[in-house]
């Protein structure tokens, strides 16, 4: 498994089995979803850099989750975008395709407001990653 598959599977994961975060949204997607109304969360395309020891795979991979939410839900989107940030701190260490988190750091949220009715949180966490296995 390469380790975008591997980081961004964890991750959608670890929000689908968050139940308080799982029971405010309509869904979690790796993709926009024009058919489903908001809030949900779409887990975006990760950045990957080489992280590589000298006798080990790695990858630093700077992902970011966005809360997609209406403009009048501000209050809500920030306690779901603090709820992302927890449950991706708290993400299991081992990964699919034998790769380990070796550290995982919050790195920021934003705020954007798309247009007049629509609002989106983004939770970015920077992740370095070993290959210890096959």
């Amino acid at each position: 498994m390469n380790p975008q598959e591997a980081i961004t599977g964890a991750v959608r994961a670890a929000l689908a089995g968050q139940a308080a975060l799982v029971a405010q949204v309509n869904g979690i997607f790796d993709a926009p979803s024009h058919r489903t109304p908001r809030p949900y969360l779409l887990v975006d395309d990760p950045v990957l850099t080489d992280w590589s020891t000298k006798d080990q795979d790695g990858r630093e991979v700077r992902i970011a989750v966005l809360v997609k939410d209406s403009a009048q839900a501000r209050k809500r989107v920030r306690g779901l975008a603090e709820l992302v940030e927890a449950t991706i701190a708290d993400m299991p260490a081992a990964l699919a395709g034998g790769w380990q988190v070796a550290s995982s750091v919050f790195l920021r949220t934003r705020l954007v407001a798309e247009d007049e009715t629509n609002v989106t949180a983004i939770v970015e966490h920077r992740v370095r990653m070993l290959r210890t296995g096959p």
